[in-house]
């Protein structure tokens, strides 16, 4: 997980931010959130993250608790101590045994992208196939 510039943004722990984030470089979650991340790297959720709104990325990991709309282009990563509720479309997924997913899940093929992800940010969009 590495920025432009070599490092990771970070929400650490014990901070709680209410907003939006936009960005193009990798973000780790440790803290709280409640809005909107987008980004054209990777979103990590640690153990004691949590995100409540809409994630936008091309591969996620997380292991800690999101709720809301995930929308991930590639690579959907939910470890065991993972909490997922709400809406997810992905390329792929990956769950390890644990993992709490209670989510409505659309998969999209190979070469798929989400629509919504560079284009525009209409809270309706899922994904459409390229």
């Amino acid at each position: 997980m590495t920025e432009i510039g070599g490092q990771p943004n970070r929400i650490e722990k014990n901070t709680k931010i209410k907003g939006d984030i936009i960005s193009e470089a990798d973000f780790r979650i440790d803290g709280k959130l409640d809005g909107n991340v987008k980004t054209s790297g990777k979103v990590v959720i640690g153990k004691d993250g949590y995100i409540h709104g809409k994630v936008e990325c091309v591969n996620a990991d997380i292991e800690g608790n999101f709720n809301g709309e995930l929308l991930v282009s590639d690579l959907l990563s939910l470890k065991a101590s993972a909490v997922i509720e709400g809406t997810v479309t992905v390329s792929k997924l990956a769950v390890e045994p644990g993992a709490t997913f209670n989510a409505s899940c659309t998969m999209k093929g190979k070469g798929a992208t989400v629509a919504s992800f560079k284009q525009n940010t209409n809270a309706g969009e899922s994904a459409k196939a390229s």
